[in-house]
Order: C-alpha cells, then sequence, then structure tokens
C-alpha cells in the first residue's frame, strides 16, 4: 500500500518533457521579418500555441468514445529562443503533467494562436511511463486555429491497420480522412488541407482568344486522361467548361495542399534556376537578344559556342530591358565576373569529350539503349513492320522498307535468320503519330510519322539500317500513307540526308518522350494515387507510410507544369513539335496504357527485350545483353519488390486481410474510379484481394515514381542540352532532288542541317527548361533513405529498410564495374559518357545520376 501510493504521488507529480521542432514563417517566405513581429506581439498577449495529449487507451464516454484529451500545455521559450533570420530549425520546450487516465498517447492536439502559420516537423515526448520515447512526425504546415474547421491532430509513428487501431483512436483517425477529402465544392485556399480531383481543364485560356483554346482532358472516351488536383478556381469567361488561370510570372500560388509543396530549400533552388531558365522576363530577353542578332546558328560550332563562349547580350536590349522595369537581379544570373553580360550554359555530357561524336550511326543507335528515353526500342517480330491503324480510316499504314533495303547490312544474315536470332529491332514512331501528322503540319512544325530499324551487331552495339519517313495522303487519310526509305551513306550529299533522316527520328522521339514517357507516364499516371493515397489512407496507415515519400513535392511540379509549360502557348509547346497539339496526343496515348504493365520486367518483356528466365539473378534474361538501362532496372525493380514484399508481410499475415482491410479497398476503388476514372472499366486492373496484389501495385508505384522517373528525366541536359543531338522541332521537310534546297545541302551541310531543325530561339529556351529539370535539389531524398531515421515505430519494416539500402549500395558498385568493363560498349558509346542514371545516389545540380525518392521536378 504504501509503495502504491509513493508511486501514485511520484506519477502524479511527474512532469513529460517535450520537445518541438519547427520552422517559423518568417525563415521559410525569404526572412519575412513581419511574421516574427507578430508572433512576438501574440506571445505578449497570450496568445499561444497549445498541445494536448490523447489517450490511446482509454476514451471518454460523453465525447463519441475518442480518446481521453489531457491538461493543455504550452509552447514554452518562444520568445527567448528566436531563431536568426536565415532558413534553420527552431526547437522548443513544452511540458505536459503526467495524468494517470490518459497512459499512453496515441495523438496529439495542437492550437496555433498566432498570425501566423508554422512548418511542425516533429514532437517528441522523453520518459513517458511505461513507454519511454514517443515520436509524432508532423512534418506539416499549422495554420491560426480560426483557418480549421477542426484542431489539428498529429498521431505518433506507430503504425495500425484499421481494425488494429485502438479504439480511443479510432474516431480521430476517421475524422482526419474527412478532412482531407474536403466537401468537393468551393474554391480551395493555401490553409486548405484538401486532396480532391478534376479534369485538365486548366491548360487553355480562351479569354484570351481562340488560340488559346484547348480541349478538356479527362471525362470523354475521345480524350481520357488521368485527373489531377482540383483547386476549385472559377470557369473562365469564354467557356464555363475551362478553369481560369492565375496569370503571375510563375503560377507559384496555384492550389496545391500546403503540406505538398516545396520546402524552403527546394524552393529556394527551383527559383534561383527557374529565374535564370523559364520567367517570362528571360523569354523577353531571349527574344529581344535575336531580334538583333541572327536567330540561326550557322554551324555546329556556332552551337557549341553556345557552352564554349556564351552569347553577349548587347547593351541596347540590357539598356531596354532595365527601361521596362525587368529586375536588375535577373541579369545578375547571366553577368560573367567581368560584369559583361552573357547568357552561358554548362557544357553538355554528349559533348564534353568528343564533339562530333554524337553523329555516328552507332551512337544514334546506342541511345535508344542508354539514352534519355530508352523504353521505345522493341524487338522486331514481323517483317516489314505492320501498322495497327485502323485501315478503313487511315487506308494502308504498313511500312514500305522491303528486305533489298537492309539486306546487305546485316553482316551476312538474311532478313529471317536476323529475325529468328533476335537481331532485328525498331523504334517506331509511326501509329502513335500518324493521327496527327497532317494537323501538325498545319503549323510551323513539318514532320513524318517514322520508322527506324536497327540490327544487333556481334558485339553488341546496334546499327540503324533503315529510316522510314511517312506523310498522309495528300488526297486525304484513307489513302493510307506516301513513304520515303532512307539507308546509311557516309560521304557526300547522301551522308547529309542520313544525318537528316536520323534528326527527324530524333525529333519525333524527343517529342515522345516529353510528352509520354516523361510527363504522362511518370508525373500525370501518379497523381491519382497521391490523392487517393491522402484521401483514404490514414497516415497510421502501413500503406500510407509506404508510399507517402515517393509522392513528395509530386503535385507541386503537376500543378507548375501545368501553368508554364503544358498550357496554351507554354514552353513545351514553343519548343516541342506537336505544338498545340501536344496533350491532346498524349491523351491517345493514354488510352492504351495499363498499369499491370508498368513493373519493369513486364514492360520490358511487352517490348520483347526481356524473357522469363529462372536461371538468371533477377529472373530474366535480356535478348540485348548490353543494354544499360534494362540492366539496371532489372536489378532496382528486384531490389523494390523484395523491399515491398517484406514491408507488406509484416502487416498481412494472409490473403483475407488485405480483402477486409476497410482503407486499401477503398484506396484502391477511388484510384481506378476516379484518379482513373476512363479506364475503370477495363479488366486489367489487379482486384486487390491478395498479398501478391498489393506487393505488385506498391512495387510499380514506386518503381514510377522513382527509378522509371529518374531514367527519363535526369539525362534531359546530357543528352539534350546539346540540341543538335536531341532536335525537337523539325521545321521544313527533307529536300528533293533537283531543288535548291537539295543544293544547299551539298554547299552548306551543317547550315541546312541546323535551319531544318529548332532554330536558335527555340534551342536555347528548350536547353534553359531541361537544364531545370535535369538538375537535384539540395534537399533532395534519394531511393533507400527517409527524412527521418523514426519514421516508423516498428521494428521489422526499420530492419527490412535496412536491406533495401545495402542492396541499393550493391547495385550501385555494380553499376560502377559495369561502366568500368570495356566489354560492355554501350555502358559509354563513342561519346564516352557512362551510363549513370540509375546509379541511386547523387550530388545537388547536373549530375547525370542519382534516384529521388519522388517525382520532385
Amino acid at each position: 500500500m504504501i509503495h502504491h501510493f509513493v508511486d501514485s504521488l511520484v506519477h502524479h507529480n511527474k512532469k513529460i518533457e517535450g520537445k518541438v521542432v519547427l520552422m517559423k514563417k518568417n525563415v521559410l517566405d525569404f526572412n519575412d521579418v513581419g511574421a516574427s513581429l507578430l508572433d512576438r506581439f501574440d506571445e505578449l498577449l497570450g496568445k499561444k500555441v497549445s498541445f494536448q495529449l490523447v489517450s490511446s487507451v482509454n476514451a471518454e464516454p460523453g465525447n463519441a468514445l475518442k480518446g481521453k484529451l489531457g491538461k493543455t500545455a504550452y509552447m514554452d521559450n518562444w520568445l527567448t529562443n528566436l531563431p536568426s533570420l536565415t532558413a534553420g530549425e527552431s526547437a522548443f520546450k513544452v511540458t505536459f503533467d503526467w495524468e494517470e487516465d490518459i497512459g499512453v498517447p496515441g495523438a496529439i492536439i495542437i492550437r496555433n494562436e498566432h498570425h501566423n502559420q508554422f512548418f511542425l516537423k516533429s514532437v517528441t515526448l522523453e520518459d513517458v511511463p511505461g513507454v519511454g520515447t514517443i515520436n509524432f512526425l508532423c512534418n506539416s504546415w499549422v495554420y491560426p486555429a480560426h483557418r480549421y474547421t477542426k484542431d489539428r491532430i498529429f498521431f505518433t509513428n506507430k503504425t495500425y491497420l484499421p481494425h488494429e487501431t485502438p479504439g480511443p483512436l479510432s474516431k480521430y483517425r476517421q475524422e482526419e480522412l474527412e478532412v482531407l477529402r474536403g466537401t468537393g465544392e468551393g474554391k480551395l485556399e493555401e490553409w486548405d488541407r484538401v486532396y480532391d480531383y478534376a479534369y485538365y481543364n486548366d491548360l487553355g485560356a480562351p479569354d484570351k482568344g481562340p488560340e488559346y483554346v484547348r480541349p478538356v482532358l479527362g471525362g470523354s472516351a475521345e480524350l481520357p486522361y488521368p485527373r489531377r488536383g482540383r483547386t476549385g478556381r472559377p470557369p473562365t469567361s469564354a467557356d464555363p467548361n475551362t478553369e481560369s488561370r492565375i496569370p503571375i510570372l510563375l503560377g507559384l500560388d496555384i492550389y496545391v495542399p500546403r503540406d505538398e509543396k516545396y520546402g524552403h530549400l527546394k524552393m529556394a533552388d527551383f527559383l534561383g534556376y527557374a529565374l535564370k531558365s523559364l520567367s517570362q522576363d528571360v523569354v523577353a530577353l531571349l527574344e529581344s537578344i535575336l531580334q538583333q542578332t541572327p536567330n540561326e546558328f550557322k554551324s555546329f560550332q556556332d552551337q557549341l559556342d553556345v557552352f564554349e563562349k556564351g552569347i553577349k547580350i548587347p547593351h541596347t536590349v540590357l539598356f531596354e530591358k532595365i527601361k521596362e522595369n525587368i529586375p536588375l537581379d535577373l541579369f545578375k544570373a547571366f553577368l560573367q565576373t567581368d560584369g559583361a553580360p552573357l547568357l552561358k550554359y554548362p557544357m553538355p555530357s554528349v559533348i564534353k569529350e568528343d564533339r562530333s561524336a554524337w553523329k555516328t550511326d552507332e551512337e544514334f543507335g546506342r541511345e535508344m539503349l542508354a539514352g534519355v528515353n530508352p523504353v521505345i526500342i522493341r524487338r522486331l517480330e514481323e517483317f516489314p513492320p505492320i501498322s495497327k491503324l485502323d485501315p478503313g480510316t487511315y487506308g494502308n499504314q504498313h511500312s514500305t522498307i522491303t528486305k533489298e533495303h537492309i539486306q546487305h547490312n546485316l553482316d551476312g544474315l538474311s532478313v529471317d535468320e536476323a529475325l529468328k536470332r533476335k537481331r532485328l529491332f525498331i523504334l517506331d514512331h509511326h501509329d502513335s503519330l500518324m493521327p496527327y501528322v497532317r494537323r501538325i503540319n498545319t503549323t510551323s512544325s513539318k514532320i513524318y510519322a517514322t520508322r527506324t530499324i536497327v540490327f544487333l551487331k556481334e558485339d553488341g552495339t546496334l546499327k540503324p539500317v533503315a529510316i522510314e519517313l511517312s506523310l498522309p495522303h495528300p488526297n486525304g487519310d484513307h489513302y493510307g500513307a506516301v513513304s520515303k526509305v532512307f539507308t546509311p551513306a557516309h560521304h557526300g550529299v547522301e551522308a547529309t540526308v542520313w544525318q537528316l533522316a536520323k534528326a527527324f527520328v530524333a525529333v519525333n522521339d524527343s517529342g515522345y518522350h516529353q510528352l509520354v514517357s516523361h510527363w504522362l507516364l511518370t508525373h500525370a499516371v501518379l497523381e491519382p494515387f497521391v490523392i487517393a493515397s491522402h484521401r483514404q489512407l490514414s497516415v497510421l496507415h502501413p500503406i500510407h507510410r509506404l508510399l507517402h515519400p515517393h509522392f513528395r513535392y509530386t503535385m507541386t511540379i503537376n500543378a507548375l507544369g501545368r501553368q508554364l509549360l503544358i498550357n496554351a502557348d507554354g514552353l513545351l509547346e514553343k519548343t516541342v513539335f506537336p505544338q498545340k497539339y501536344a496533350m491532346e496526343l498524349s491523351s491517345v496515348v493514354y488510352k492504351s496504357w495499363v498499369f499491370t504493365d508498368q513493373a519493369a520486367p513486364v514492360e520490358l518483356m511487352k517490348r520483347g527485350m526481356a524473357e522469363k528466365d529462372p536461371h538468371s539473378p533477377n529472373g530474366y534474361k535480356l535478348v540485348i545483353e548490353d543494354y544499360p538501362y534494362a540492366v539496371d532496372a532489372l536489378e532496382i525493380w528486384s531490389a523494390i519488390e523484395t523491399w515491398v514484399k517484406d514491408y507488406c508481410a509484416f502487416y498481412y499475415k494472409s490473403d483475407d486481410m488485405v480483402a477486409n482491410d476497410v482503407e486499401l479497398q477503398a484506396w484502391w476503388k477511388e484510384i481506378r474510379e476516379e484518379g482513373h476514372g476512363d479506364k475503370k472499366d477495363e479488366k486489367w486492373w489487379p482486384e486487390m484481394k491478395t498479398i501478391d496484389e498489393l506487393t505488385q501495385t506498391c512495387s510499380i508505384v514506386i518503381w514510377t515514381a522513382s527509378a522509371l522517373h529518374a531514367a527519363v528525366n535526369f539525362g534531359q541536359y546530357p543528352y539534350a542540352g546539346y540540341p543538335a543531338n536531341r532536335p525537337t522541332i523539325s521545321r521544313r521537310f527533307m529536300p528533293e532532288p533537283n531543288t535548291a534546297e537539295y543544293e544547299e545541302l551539298e554547299k552548306d551541310p551543317e547550315g541546312a542541317y541546323l535551319r531544318t531543325v529548332s532554330n536558335k530561339f527555340q534551342s536555347l529556351l528548350g536547353i534553359s527548361l531541361i537544364e531545370l529539370l535535369s538538375r537535384h535539389s539540395s534537399d533532395e531524398v534519394y531511393l533507400g533513405q527517409r527524412e527521418s531515421p523514426e519514421w516508423t515505430a516498428d521494428s521489422g519494416p526499420l530492419e527490412a529498410f535496412k536491406k533495401f539500402g545495402k542492396k541499393l549500395e550493391e547495385i550501385e558498385d555494380n553499376i560502377i564495374e559495369r561502366n568500368k568493363n570495356g566489354k560492355w560498349r554501350n555502358r559509354a558509346g563513342p561519346v564516352e559518357v557512362p551510363y549513370t542514371l540509375l546509379f541511386p545516389t547523387s550530388d545537388p545540380g547536373l549530375t547525370g545520376r542519382g534516384v529521388p525518392n519522388s517525382i520532385s521536378i
């Protein structure tokens, strides 16, 4: 009895010390001194930041059986622990009275009575009786309490399946999800935390005129599309189905839930390079410069001078822009050390070691396997290639390439033998582009639908053996294609013609890469998963905890993309050949998107590039052994899949547990029926009834957000930063013999080539764009890493994650060894650029390596 009395007395007087780590608005909003002064004034008036512990073991009968609330505690030392006015964290104390009937805290309620919001990183409780340390990983903006209909609640880092949730926390878990779903109505404001869906109806600006009208993507069989985050902005005056746009410099105020926006380091990096690369003032500056200088590159050396010497800004342009009140800070980004204004770009890797190797046929073929778009090439299984376009609409679209065109270039093999030995491959941009060629060619672009056949040599390299350029029949689509076939030549005007044929292929591949491989198949298809995960999976749910790091910043970069890049007359339309038809074309490709085909091995097998092989380390054998992207991809896929299996097995002991998980089932239903609603009736969706289906689904999501995006994004500047190698626009057709244009090919081959593809303005704008998109920020979190080591309280997943990290370290070592081994000629090629796009880690900047957890740029 005496011991019990003493224990009770000790516990009655016990205090629980807590540490609160946050970043204030004045730190994150570029030294907003006013915010700091207001916070101090609020404290003097008694308006503080309060905390209440929520019991996970005892409920209050009169409060819907919610967990009992502890006494209110306040954050101490806000006034005395002011941080300096630079980016950084601040730690504050909060002291709780220990209350027996609270028991083990499972959540914490926070009220911010200040005028300003702050970014709450974490709350840590020390020496909790019977427990020890409890961590609350918050990573959330907390706005003033009057902005919310319900007080903010944060749960511990303990994970629970819905049916395992402690009773006192269940109602809080449900209510938090209801807040995140919102009401589906009204304009959303910066403090709202709502995740909701909308069509892509915000790309056009019909109030500016008919040339700015763009179709709504999504919600129709004709133009299906994944959903994007809803903003609730009002419609335009000219078209009630089109959402109005924000006419500001960078569109940074477009709504996404505040916690999805860039952190201060990412934003600082983005603004620094976006100011130099993408602002409307830079576009105007480039146009002004080129009004006083030629808008054409005269030679390849002229283009190289952009990187070796830079482009001087005429002082007349500089002074004129200053008179127009263009910020002087803008020009500081372009100044040399001697103060002379200059536009200069980093040297792209593809020309760093050898200025002309990019022109070789070997490099042209190698980049299909190890370049910025290594996910299109497929094995040729029938010859000549056939079209899947509807002959009733498009007539005969089958290839006109004959055996006679390529027979002599197959190293002694017949065409039939080369097919049988799996030595023929195709880069096919015919069927995807042909329905749009006629319309695209009414713009300033002049393109062909293309097929490129390549042959696998004994040394493992690829050589192109034929390129087919096709146009719609002049009398109508139903008459079929008008095609010409070009074969390799390396001397005289025929060599220039061949180089131009490869350029038309590169233009198509560049546009398809940007619109489909990059934007559609990573950015766009993943956003519905981000939205649904917040709406249907509690932060307490193990699958939310697994996937959340792979959603970091994705909604923000997609919103910025819609505001700046893929909108009507945006940067993508200015620099890529489909121009105003760009997004519509990607919508048509989405019709054939199948979620389950996005798994790396499945995708490779679908293209005929891999086969199942139980004797291979990862269970698959590559048809081209020296396929750098695929070799590295299969290793990373295997590591991801193993990690996800280990993780899911900790929480799900049977298939019934998956089938009966109410949050998981609601999540999967919403992804199919809302997020990818135009695909809801397709039969290939997994049922989500088994652990295997859950594992495969989560592996595909993580793969898409991390490695696939890295493979098609961070090589943009290394390979396409030199525009001659990866032009994005063709402005005139292939010259015909006995014409002035053909004579130009003979007299000035380099000039003729450069006058056919992107001009100087388009090139410089494109370079600026991909320089921004190819950079890693200083706060990047890479695959196998987490922002906090306390991301879960469960030891099993922590051990599995540690094993995952070690496996990725092994993969890094393997990539280094493969790149050193001269046997693998495609790892570096004639340009001597080692393939490192799937190397898991990286330093900040333009590195051409590194696999971030998420699509953040």
